[in-house]
């Protein structure tokens, strides 16, 4: 029988970066409920459910017709106190010009000081009355604490609301950027902590590790994120530890609560070893071998280690070297020590897609 012919590939040590997929959820970089910091009766909701909406803008309005009188009383309340300040002044002022003739006791200038004090402390406390009745008058006007995109009204017009409950008039969310939150197995990344520690694996730089996003339907967001943290503590009940990264969202793609899939490169593989996944075999026990070529065009079976799964290719741990000659087709009725004629392997090309069918 003539030699078996075959298709090889020559195993070259390449640097390739190690990726993972993880699951993940989109969150908000700001969130913030909008609450009353006075009670009284919602006369107005002044925005537009589901807008955008910026810090300081008036949200909704509470009757204001309550906080007025208040302020009012006060500001009365304040000029009766300064009018008695003004009389207890010229009081002390006439005393100590009598004490100085000798004409006043002391004791009638210690009540005139004592009484001008009480005066100042009763000023002083009016000015207060004044600026907080001025400041619940402010508080009428619900404003936005944080600017993003506000939901739906919680709170209709005509409502009571009252600054020491826990009504939320509605919630305000930074959508630009967003955060995703993901999670990692623990003891996946200390495994790749150790591999970068014994030099097999190399580590990018602060601020390098490219992350990008993916959809539930497998579909890439557009625009890479940034990797912020992650935890230094472990879920106890599921072993995972929670990593963020940051995205630009200017298109309001991303939602709160959306799942996705965070795609980081976390180390780079400076001598990596690939092979086709189709080159593969299995024995009887399930351990992973490849065939072999050596120079005289002999093939023998070579137990393998396979890593991670890198598109159609397989990373070899161990097993392999590079120079190695790996059959990649032509295997399926080989015998070890079987003469095969070798050629090189190719990529069969992806199908053209058929922009113009004829039927």
């Amino acid at each position: 029988m003539p030699p078996a012919a075959v298709s090889v590939i020559e195993l070259k040590a390449q640097p390739l970066p190690v990726v993972n997929d993880l699951p993940g959820r989109v969150a908000a970089t700001q969130s913030a409920d909008v609450r009353p910091q006075v009670s009284g009766i919602i006369k107005q909701r002044v925005f537009k459910q589901g807008s955008l909406v910026k810090q300081g803008d008036v949200l909704y309005r509470i009757d204001p017709a309550s906080f007025q009188l208040q302020l009012e009383s006060a500001k009365a309340t304040l000029q009766r106190a300064q009018a008695a300040q003004l009389l207890a002044r010229q009081q002390a002022d006439r005393e100590k010009q009598l004490a100085v003739t000798n004409v006043a006791s002391t004791q009638d200038l210690d009540s005139a000081i004592a009484a001008l004090a009480q005066a100042d402390a009763d000023v002083a406390s009016g000015q207060a009355a004044v600026d907080s009745a001025q400041l619940n008058l402010q508080y009428a006007d619900v404003k936005a604490p944080i600017s993003g995109r506000i939901g739906s009204a919680l709170i209709t017009e005509g409502a009571l609301v009252s600054s020491t409950g826990t009504d939320t008039l509605a919630t305000i969310q930074q959508l630009d950027p967003v955060y995703a939150d993901f999670t990692e197995s623990a003891s996946d990344l200390l495994r790749l902590k150790q591999l970068v520690k014994t030099g097999q694996l190399e580590s990018p730089g602060d601020g390098q590790a490219t992350v990008h996003l993916l959809f539930d339907d497998g579909t890439e967001y557009s625009k890479p994120g940034t990797l912020l943290f992650s935890e230094s503590t472990v879920d106890q009940t599921t072993g995972q530890i929670v990593m963020r990264a940051q995205f630009p969202n200017p298109d309001d793609d991303l939602l709160p609560g959306m799942y996705i899939r965070v795609r980081i490169e976390q180390a780079i593989d400076k001598a990596a070893l690939v092979v086709p996944e189709q080159a593969i075999q299995h024995d009887v026990s399930g351990n992973a071998q490849v065939y072999l070529v050596d120079a005289k065009n002999v093939a023998s079976l070579q137990k393998v280690q396979v890593g991670r799964t890198e598109g159609d290719n397989v990373v070899i741990t161990s097993g392999l070297k590079s120079g190695d000659h790996v059959i990649v087709e032509g295997f399926q009725k080989l015998r070890p020590g079987a003469t095969v004629a070798p050629s090189e392997w190719k990529p069969a090309p992806a199908p053209a897609a058929n922009s113009n069918p004829q039927g």
